[in-house]
């Protein structure tokens, strides 16, 4: 199969993350480039007092229906509401597609872990406490199993776990069951909403936080020389892809074309990236490859850029070795936080959007006096550039690396 035939289109992309609900509101709040990290009532007892959170949805935005919510756990219920985005982006109506050829694929990384600690401080009460519906709460496949149910898709559903990979593995997934005729249409992507005392404690004690509680804002900052951590947060994202044969039959447009993906093992370490990001590298040239491109024809990297001194210093090694001609870079987090599980799909749809708009989001906090790579991160305001291909990573706890090309329709 030709490089062409292997690309599948992305038309249709639905958000929420702690720069808004939505994916025009998620985007304007990325290209402001303004930290989300706030203060957090709920961590207000821990080293690490802040998160980066949805903001409260207003009735109408939080509205899923039918006397369901209640039995969501929060990371399905962001996920429901991303994928009914999605796919009316995408021009599609549910009740007219013939729902046995939608599959639906959905990564999240500790799903329902703040569920299980909530409801295991009811236990200690007496079990008639605990809530009945617990279980669909906490269990990861039931994001993608709500999104069924919703959209009356009936063809192909798997969860994706592979930590901070999750949502870019559901996007490779998918991508692959279309291309292999399973489907004709793939609602993919992630969802996390793992906020929580205990989870976060967890990061904090392993050493992987920001401690910058004096200033919460500025604790984020991807690729500087001073980063000390990531900042905690939640957020989905969800994929309409579609062959792009089908996708121009009917005339809908395309945000960017998924034209390769690249996987990796590093067998290094349980959290650490292999040193240099040697086994990432396989990833990224992978994908690059299988994309039909050099590593010259990429434009930009959108950057799994955690903002944690490993993470970006293996990184950055990765994009200068396969990508010595300078492609742009950015990484979302220095506004939104790390949401884990749906970091790789939110990432995904902003390379999306960066192609579609020509228009490339800053990394928060970062400034020329502080960049500790010889990158050309964006910095300070978007820069306006046309993106013919761009790549986005992703890298998991367990050595899981996803590399993801997408190119201009």
């Amino acid at each position: 199969m030709t490089a062409d035939n292997r690309a599948v289109a992305v038309t249709g992309l639905g958000l929420i993350t702690p720069a808004g609900v939505g994916r025009d509101a998620t985007w304007t709040g990325v290209l402001r480039g303004e930290s989300t990290a706030a203060r957090d009532p709920q961590l207000k007892e821990l080293p690490v007092d802040f998160s980066c959170r949805i903001p409260e949805m207003t009735p109408e935005q939080a509205r899923i229906g039918g006397g369901k919510a209640w039995r969501m756990g929060r990371f399905s219920q962001f996920a429901v509401l991303a994928a009914r985005e999605a796919v009316a982006d995408a021009g599609l109506d549910p009740v007219h597609w013939d729902g046995a050829r939608v599959a639906v694929v959905i990564g999240s990384g500790l799903a329902g872990a703040a569920h299980l600690e909530e409801q295991t401080l009811r236990m200690q009460a007496g079990p008639d406490l605990v809530s009945p519906v617990l279980i669909p709460m906490l269990i990861s496949n039931m994001a993608a199993g709500e999104v069924l149910l919703d959209l009356g898709a009936r063809g192909p559903s798997l969860a994706t776990e592979t930590a901070c990979a999750s949502g870019a593995s559901a996007l490779a997934v998918a991508r692959d069951l279309l291309l292999s005729g399973a489907c004709d249409i793939a609602v993919a992507g992630g969802t996390e909403a793992a906020i929580s005392p205990v989870v976060t404690a967890g990061f904090q004690r392993m050493g992987a936080l920001s401690s910058r509680t004096d200033d919460p804002s500025r604790a984020s900052r991807p690729f500087a020389a001073d980063r000390d951590g990531f900042v905690i947060s939640e957020g989905a994202a969800i994929l309409v892809l579609e062959r792009t044969e089908d996708a121009r039959a009917r005339g809908q447009q395309q945000y960017a074309q998924l034209a390769g993906v690249g996987l990796s093992s590093d067998a290094h370490h349980p959290t650490a990236p292999a040193p240099g990001g040697t086994v990432a590298e396989a990833a990224l040239r992978s994908a690059i490859g299988e994309a039909g491109l050099a590593p010259g024809d990429i434009d930009h990297v959108n950057a799994h850029g955690t903002s944690t001194p490993l993470n970006d210093q293996a990184e950055a090694e990765v994009i200068a070795r396969v990508l010595p001609h300078g492609p742009t870079v950015t990484s979302a987090k220095g506004v939104l936080g790390h949401s884990l599980g749906a970091a790789g799909a939110i990432e995904a749809a902003l390379t999306a959007l960066t192609i579609h708009h020509s228009a490339v989001p800053p990394v928060a906090n970062l400034t020329t006096d502080t960049l500790a790579f010889p990158l050309d991160c964006v910095m300070d305001r978007p820069r306006r550039q046309t993106v013919r291909a761009a790549a986005s990573h992703s890298f998991g706890f367990g050595g899981h690396n996803v590399a993801l090309v997408l190119r201009a329709p």
